[in-house]
């Protein structure tokens, strides 16, 4: 008699490995790829593992309790190269293939990052923060007591702030050092400087024959007030430097054609603001000239997925096919992502796509290695061969598969008020039984610009197990449905994309009779929280509601938000001084005097991109009001709590979340 598998907890959140970034070896046989998992240093640590294609396990290659990752062949795949902050600080290592210890490379001050050979395998480039005056040729990296020191002095001094972009929700207060891109020749051990302008340079790629490298930035000298990030062709003999773009958009994902005739990258020039979706371009390297190989596609180009797990970097694309003549990348449509390949026509193919989550591949010589999860498995590889054929390679997470019982989601269609399709998903609690009926969640995702779908997602998972019905849905305003539709909530906050979301409400209670409608809760982080706090003001059908890291006061969000100066017009059409009364009708605080449902405000202290205050506004005017509120402050926590925080502080999260729906519900 089969055991039957337990409900999903809390604390499974640190017992899960997750893959990222798989890179093929030269000759195609093998593969390296990364692994990231909680480790007992409330942390993570990343490990990079090889396999060989006829191999039934993968090997591991790096064992130290650190952060290893962004593993690259050489071309004739005798090393390895890697970034790794086994010394403290991220910096670069070269192990050979056939076996020894790890050599470090790099000693930079403030480290090393983003390996990439040239295609003779005689340099390595890569990028490091440099200040103005940094020398590449005497780098030393500092120990963990003169960076604490350092560290130490720095808080006792002010901060001084004279540029309008001076912070960032992933790096804090930004100070004068820039990302400059270095080449490092592998014989003679040598370092040499390649970019030293006033901004932060992007590596995108190395010329075939070795002579240009591709970078992006924004060059501009009005870059303080711009967005946008140009591509740059840079010439390593007589450093001439020739701009491949037009200053009015953002380019990246760049790379040369196998014969270096031609570069092939993902961009667009905002032309929907933060809504617009990628094209997918291809220049030619001599003169320039641009062709546009998307124009009549209506989806989105690369992986706008939204999960809770994913860690690592991953390809999206675009990558050249070995003869040049085809590009292949990841897309994002209805609540999945899959790997096409478009002609130099312009013709589209779709080579995989089924009900998962495509988070990244490899390509050599025509097969492809695929990094999918789906709503049951965080993730594994697959190999796919030239007829389609998909190969699984990895078993990762077989434990904890095999012992812990989860909900299969059910994919829902139904109509807008207006007519339009919405699309979502609905999971069971654990131990369904029919005849019972159950409370209710609502999740919202973030952005408003994102998508969920069919991936792996630890909180959904985690409702259901405790005895939730979850809902989860993409409104208008998501990606993977069209321009139109993406495009569709700006300058229309807590209009038709509220109305989507109580519609969806409305369905399941018509289509599910399980669903117990005096119990129905909603959460949501970011523009979710932004939702979630505009919901329990406008509607008092929800028993409990949990926002997290929301907004609730837009006219203060625009100068306080790390992206507020330009987000709020991007996305409610005016800036705080065109129009303060619109931005106040957008702000749920507005109507806080109308909220009835009882509220937790989960937000972290170090969020820049929803600061703190947000939460703090709405906390202390429902309580003035003597409303039903808490609110739970989370130290040292960014607005990516919920996916990279402290492993400690996600659970935390996560209990304090469960314990008030509970409660209420």
């Amino acid at each position: 008699m089969n055991t039957p598998k337990r409900s999903l907890t809390v604390e499974d959140l640190k017992h899960i490995d997750v893959f990222s970034d798989p890179q093929s070896t030269p000759d195609g046989n093998a593969y390296a790829f990364v692994s990231t998992a909680a480790n007992n240093d409330n942390d993570y640590a990343s490990q990079i593992f090889f396999q060989a294609l006829n191999d039934e396990e993968p090997r591991q290659w790096t064992f130290d309790d650190t952060k290893n990752s962004h593993p690259r062949f050489s071309p004739d795949g005798q090393k390895l190269v890697f970034q790794s902050t086994r010394s403290g600080v991220p910096q670069l290592w070269l192990l050979h293939t056939d076996g020894g210890e790890a050599r470090q490379l790099t000693t930079f001050k403030h480290g090393a990052v983003n390996p990439e050979w040239s295609k003779d395998g005689k340099k390595i480039i890569f990028s490091a923060p440099l200040e103005k005056d940094d020398d590449v040729k005497d780098q030393q990296e500092s120990s963990k007591q003169e960076r604490d020191k350092e560290l130490e002095e720095k808080r006792k001094q002010p901060l001084v702030v004279n540029r309008l972009n001076y912070k960032s929700d992933a790096d804090g207060f930004l100070d004068d050092k820039h990302t400059q891109i270095i080449r490092y020749n592998v014989e003679d051990e040598t370092f040499e400087q390649l970019t030293s302008a006033d901004s932060d340079h992007h590596f995108e790629d190395i010329s075939p024959d070795g002579q240009h490298i591709l970078f992006s930035a924004n060059l501009s000298e009005d870059k303080d007030y711009e967005l946008t990030k140009d591509l740059h062709l840079l010439n390593l003999s007589t450093k001439d430097m020739r701009t491949l773009t037009n200053g009015k958009g953002q380019y990246g994902n760049a790379r040369f054609s196998p014969d270096g005739s031609q570069i092939t990258c993902f961009g667009h020039e905002f032309a929907y603001q933060g809504a617009t979706l990628n094209k997918l371009f291809v220049f030619d390297a001599a003169s320039g000239e641009r062709t546009c190989l998307s124009g009549d596609w209506d989806f989105q180009l690369g992986d706008a997925m939204i999960g809770d797990t994913r860690m690592g970097q991953s390809e999206n694309g675009p990558v050249w096919s070995s003869d040049g003549q085809h590009l292949f990348f990841l897309g994002t449509d209805h609540g999945a992502t899959g790997l096409y390949q478009a002609s130099l026509d312009g013709d589209l193919n779709e080579l995989y796509k089924d009900s998962n989550h495509v988070f990244g591949f490899s390509y050599n010589d025509g097969k492809f290695i695929l990094g999918i999860s789906t709503p049951t498995d965080p993730g594994n590889f697959y190999q796919l061969d030239n007829d389609k054929k998909l190969t699984r390679l990895t078993d990762a997470n077989r434990e904890f598969l095999d012992d812990v019982q989860l909900s299969e989601p059910e994919t829902l269609t139904f109509k807008a008020d207006d007519g339009w399709d919405i699309q979502g998903w609905l999971l069971r609690p654990y131990g369904f039984e029919e005849d019972k009926q159950y409370p209710f969640i609502l999740e919202v995702h973030g952005g408003p610009h994102a998508m969920y779908g069919q991936t792996f997602f630890h909180e959904m998972q985690l409702l259901a197990a405790k005895g939730y019905v979850v809902l989860y849905t993409n409104p208008r305003g998501s990606h993977g449905y069209g321009q139109e539709f993406v495009n569709a909530c700006r300058e229309d906050y807590g209009g038709k994309d509220y109305s989507d979301l109580m519609r969806a409400v409305d369905f399941v209670l018509e289509e599910y009779d399980f669903i117990d409608e005096d119990r129905l809760g909603v959460t949501g982080g970011s523009y979710g929280g932004f939702m979630t706090n505009w919901i329990v003001g406008h509607t008092n059908r929800f028993k409990a509601a949990v926002t997290q890291r929301c907004i609730s006061n837009w006219l203060s969000f625009y100068g306080v938000s790390d992206i507020g100066y330009f987000f709020t017009k991007w996305e409610l059409g005016k800036n705080l001084l065109d129009d303060p009364a619109k931005l106040w009708d957008f702000s749920p605080l507005k109507y806080a005097e109308n909220i009835e449902t009882p509220l937790l405000i989960v937000h972290g202290e170090k969020d820049f991109r929803c600061p703190i205050e947000q939460g703090e506004q709405m906390f202390v005017t429902l309580k003035h009001l003597r409303k039903e509120v808490e609110f739970v402050r989370f130290p040292d926590a960014n607005h990516e709590l919920s996916r990279s925080g402290k492993p400690e502080m996600r659970i935390e999260r996560l209990n304090h979340i469960t314990r008030w729906l509970d409660e209420y519900l």
